[in-house]
C-alpha cells in the first residue's frame, strides 16, 4: 500500500545551526495555519520532542537507527505520518554526521529511508560567498540526497540577506525558501541537557507562538508544503500479527514537571497492551492512587529538589509500595528521585530512599551517548539479547552496598558504576540508561509481564 504522505527531513551543514528552533517554528507555523503537522526527531533526544509537539499539537516521534531496526523505523513514520497534511522530520547535528564511517546512521541515511526531500538549515552568521561551495559540496557529496531547499538563519540584515541570495542564485540550482533575521527573541533558554523541557516552562506556549510568527513572517511556507508534496508515495507495509487482549491494568506515571522524558512511541504503546495510565504529579500529590504499576521516566529532579523533598507523604507511600511489591520501573531521573538523598550546589535533600544511595550531581557529564546492555542472567525479567539504549546525566549514585544485584552488565556506556546498571531490589528495576519501551527489545513487554503475573496472584 501506498500513501502521499507528504514529507520535508530538516537538516543543516552542523550543528547548532538553529533548525531546532526554526523546526518549532515551522510546526507553529503551519498548525496556526490549521495543518495537521507531524513532527519527527532523528535520535534519543527527549526535550526536543517536547517542544515540537507542543508547537504542532500532536505527539512527537522518535526515529533511531541505535534503538531501532530499520522497518521500525518506516512503520513508526507511517504510523504518525498518515493522515498528517506534511511531516517535518528534524535531524540531529549536521545532515552528513553519524558514528560510522560510512554514513550507515546518519541524518542522510535517514533522509534516504524515509525518500525525504531535504531542506538545509544555513548558519550565514560571518558568511558570503562561501555559501555557494558549502551548498554545492553538500549537493555533491550523496548525489541520492535531494536538498530541495535551503533557509539561511541568523542573517546580520537586509543587505547581507541579498548576498547571499545573489550568490546562492548564481552558483547553485537550490532554492532560498527562508531568509531568517537574527534576533534574541528567537533563542530559547539552553541547560546541560539542551533546550529546556517545554513541560517545565509556563511561557512555554507563548514563546513556541511568538517563534511561529517569526518563522511565518521570513520562510515561504507555501514553497515548504510544495517541497513535501514532491515527495515519492511512501510504500506501507501492512502487519499481519494478530493481536491479542490483555488483561487491564492501571500504571501510574510521574509526569509533571521534575519528571517527563517519555517517549510517544512508548505511550502508544502502552495504550494499546490495554494499560490505563494514571499520571502523578509527584510535586504535589500527596497520596499514591490505587495502581498495579509504577514507572519513573527521566527529567531534572534536581531543579525541583526541595519541592521533591517537601511532599514526604508521597515519596512515604512509593517506598511503601515498592517494598511491598509494586512492579516499578525507573530511569535516570526516576532513579535519582528514588535513592536516599539528592546532592546539588551544596544543598542536600532527601529522597524516597528505597535505592540505598546518593545521588551526586557534577558540573560535567558522568555517562553519555549510545550505551548498549548485556543482561547478568541475575536480571528478574529474564531479558537475554543485547539491549541498544542511551545515557545523558550529570549525576552518579554512590554509597551503594556492594552485594547490590544488578540486571544489567554494562558493554558501551557507563550506567551506575561504569560496569553495571539496572538496579534491582523486590520488584524494582532502576537504572541511568534511557531504553526504548516498544519492540522486542523494549522494556515495556516484561514490564507488563511482571506487573500482570503479580496481579494474578494477588487474585489467586
Amino acid at each position: 500500500m501506498k500513501d502521499r504522505m507528504p514529507r520535508v527531513f530538516i537538516s543543516a551543514a552542523h550543528k547548532s545551526s538553529g533548525k531546532t528552533t526554526l523546526t518549532l517554528g515551522l510546526c507553529a507555523a503551519l498548525h496556526a495555519r490549521g495543518y495537521a503537522v507531524q513532527p519527527f526527531k532523528k535520535g534519543p533526544d527527549y526535550i526536543d520532542p517536547l517542544w515540537l509537539g507542543m508547537a504542532a499539537q500532536r505527539p512527537c516521534y522518535n526515529l533511531d537507527f541505535h534503538m531501532m531496526q530499520r522497518g521500525e523505523i518506516e512503520q513508526q513514520f507511517a504510523r504518525a505520518a498518515a493522515g498528517a497534511r506534511i511531516s517535518l522530520i528534524e535531524g540531529n547535528k549536521g545532515l552528513y554526521d553519524g558514528l560510522d564511517l560510512d554514513g550507515s546512521n546518519s541524518n542522510a541515511a535517514l533522509a534516504k529511508l524515509l525518500d525525504a526531500p531535504v531542506v538545509l538549515v544555513i548558519d550565514a552568521r560571518g558568511m558570503t560567498r562561501g555559501v555557494a561551495p558549502l551548498i554545492l559540496g553538500y549537493q555533491a557529496f550523496d548525489p541520492d540526497i535531494r536538498i530541495a531547499g535551503v533557509i539561511l538563519n541568523n542573517l546580520g540584515g537586509s543587505r547581507h540577506e541579498s548576498k547571499l541570495r545573489a550568490v546562492i542564485e548564481h552558483y547553485t540550482d537550490v532554492e532560498v525558501i527562508g531568509a531568517v533575521q537574527h534576533e534574541a527573541s528567537l533563542q530559547i533558554a539552553e541547560r546541560h541537557l539542551g533546550l529546556v523541557p517545554a513541560n517545565e516552562q509556563d511561557a512555554a506556549r507563548a514563546r513556541i507562538r511568538h517563534v511561529g510568527e517569526r518563522v511565518a513572517a521570513q520562510v515561504d511556507l507555501d514553497r515548504l508544503l510544495a517541497i513535501g508534496d514532491s515527495a515519492t508515495a511512501f510504500d506501507i507495509a501492512q502487519s499481519t500479527e494478530a493481536v491479542v487482549p490483555a488483561e487491564r491494568v492501571r500504571i501510574g506515571i510521574a509526569h509533571d514537571q521534575a519528571f517527563g522524558f517519555y517517549y510517544s512511541e512508548d505511550l502508544d504503546s502502552l495504550h494499546a497492551a490495554n494499560v490505563e495510565l494514571v499520571d502523578i504529579d509527584t510535586l504535589k500529590d500527596q497520596t499514591l492512587p490505587e495502581v498495579d504499576g509504577l514507572i519513573i521516566g527521566g527529567g531534572f529532579p534536581e531543579m525541583f529538589m526541595t519541592e521533591l523533598e517537601a511532599n514526604a507523604p508521597l515519596r512515604t507511600q512509593i517506598r511503601a509500595a515498592i517494598e511491598a511489591g509494586l512492579p516499578t520501573y525507573a530511569e535516570c531521573g526516576g532513579l535519582m528521585y528514588l535513592s536516599k538523598s539528592l546532592s546539588w550546589q551544596g544543598r542536600t535533600r532527601q529522597m524516597v530512599g528505597v535505592v540505598p544511595g546518593d545521588t551526586v550531581m557534577h558540573d560535567r557529564p558522568v555517562g553519555r551517548g549510545y550505551a548498549r546492555l548485556q543482561p547478568t542472567g541475575a536480571d528478574r525479567w529474564q531479558e537475554s539479547a543485547p539491549i541498544p539504549a542511551h545515557e545523558f546525566h550529570y549525576s552518579s549514585l554512590e554509597n551503594l552496598p556492594p552485594d547490590s544485584i544488578y540486571a544489567y552488565q554494562v558493554k558501551r556506556g557507563h550506567g551506575i558504576d561504569g560496569v553495571h546498571d539496572g538496579y534491582q531490589q523486590h520488584n524494582l528495576l532502576a537504572g541511568y540508561v534511557h531504553r526504548r519501551g516498544s519492540g522486542g527489545q523494549g522494556w515495556i513487554a516484561p514490564f507488563l509481564n511482571q506487573v500482570r503475573t503479580r496481579k494474578a496472584c494477588a487474585a489467586a
